[in-house]
């Protein structure tokens, strides 16, 4: 009787909230939006006092044939601004009011254009600080970010180093090259004028992202830094250990920086582009999936790895943090694998019910896979999670990402926190 009362209430506040606004955050209030642009990962968090972070702005090149095809999203909710632009008009749209323009913390998990953007010969340049407009940079030089972590560029090789960069020119990792000279030209700009702070990311730290305005008001938030650049937490203290040495490098996914939020009862994950799946399609024991997993533990909302690719979400993985919300930020037509989906929806790795969204969910992908992503209960739109009552519920907002007043679709909940 109880689950069916559940069920009932999820379908009235749907029908109730479709084609209104999203309520203004209130203080007390976690707010996570993950928006959809068409062009990469973007997550606008904000914080139960207001402080305010954004992890990541992927900004793909439209000079790469693949990102205007079919195996792309298109770009939302039109092509009249960039999409960092609209990053920008998104969170302006959802702000909370009585507080400064301007972003406390900007994370970038790792080097990847539809992470952090991507220099290119169309990109506009920033008229005094004479660095290209992309990702993560464009959203900078519009709303002020105080100050920006990533995974740094000295581990495991070297970036900045010219003879790196000689070695590397011939490789698909020059085109990160490039963007970075801008990145780090945007940093140095924005470091002079605006007194911008840049932090590596620390592994294991529970105090480098942290409230900025009212902390004493909420001892029951965290955020701890459970992964980056292949050192992973130990589970205690602010201890790690190393799974790569130095000048070992194979590629920008396994060095993905991997967050947990804690509010009260309420865990939340998110993980970059990590995988968990070896060349052979078993699960990897080795892996960063395999390694972070028993120090995150069960979460309620997860997102998926590396948007839902075949290589990620090995059954470890799921079976250890099992959420009750898989949420999954995507652009491309393979995403998610066959296999994936199969794992996340098993009842046999881990019992209990399960919601997916997605952010978009292409018709190449429809035509493969058919009826089984009718599992997801949302294939398209911006998704925001919200949790209120001190950590111990939360809802799930569906928001058009075809308009630019982003009215809700659908409202799913509440969902007790575990």
């Amino acid at each position: 009787m109880k689950l069916i009362f559940f069920l009932l209430s999820i379908m009235v506040v749907t029908a109730q909230d479709k084609g209104g606004q999203l309520p203004q955050w209130e203080e007390g209030m976690l707010d996570i939006h993950h928006i959809n642009t068409g062009r990469g990962d973007a997550a606008f968090f904000i914080f139960p006092d207001a402080t305010t972070l954004l992890v990541d702005a992927g900004d793909m090149s439209e000079t790469h044939p693949r990102t205007l095809s079919a195996r792309n999203a298109v770009q939302k909710p039109d092509n009249s601004k960039s999409a960092p632009q609209w990053i920008v008009d998104y969170i302006l749209q959802f702000f909370p009011k009585n507080q400064p323009i301007q972003l406390d913390y900007g994370l970038i998990t790792h080097f990847h254009d539809d992470h952090f953007g991507e220099m290119d010969v169309n990109r506009n340049r920033h008229s005094k600080g004479n660095y290209a407009l992309t990702g993560m940079m464009e959203v900078g030089s519009i709303l002020p970010i105080k100050t920006h972590l990533d995974r740094g560029s000295s581990y495991p090789i070297d970036l900045k180093n010219p003879l790196v960069q000689k070695e590397i020119k011939a490789d698909d990792l020059y085109s990160i090259i490039e963007t970075l000279q801008e990145y780090w030209k945007y940093m140095d700009y924005h470091s002079k004028k605006d007194g911008l702070i840049y932090e590596v990311l620390k592994p294991g730290a529970i105090n480098q992202i942290e409230l900025k305005k009212a902390p004493s008001n909420f001892s029951n938030f965290t955020v701890r830094n459970i992964a980056v650049n292949g050192n992973v937490w130990t589970g205690e203290n602010e201890d790690y250990y190393s799974l790569f040495s130095k000048g070992e490098y194979s590629g920008e996914n396994p060095l993905s920086t991997c967050l947990k939020i804690t509010y009260g009862e309420f865990d939340y994950f998110t993980g970059g582009d990590i995988s968990g799946i070896d060349a052979f399609g078993q699960t990897d024991l080795n892996s960063l999936e395999s390694h972070v997993a028993p120090v995150i533990g069960p979460v309620d909302v997860a997102t998926l790895n590396h948007h839902g690719n075949r290589d990620s979400q090995n059954v470890f993985f799921v079976r250890t943090l099992r959420p009750r919300i898989w949420i999954q930020q995507n652009w491309s037509s393979d995403h998610p694998g066959e296999e994936v989906l199969r794992r996340i929806t098993s009842k046999e790795l881990y019992p209990g019910e399960r919601d997916m969204f997605s952010t978009v969910m292409l018709q190449p992908l429809k035509d493969v896979i058919g009826d089984r992503l009718n599992q997801y209960k949302s294939q398209n739109g911006h998704i925001v999670v919200r949790v209120y009552d001190k950590g111990s519920r939360y809802d799930i907002y569906i928001l058009n990402d075809d308009s630019k007043e982003r009215e809700i679709i659908a409202k799913y909940g509440p969902y007790e926190a575990r």
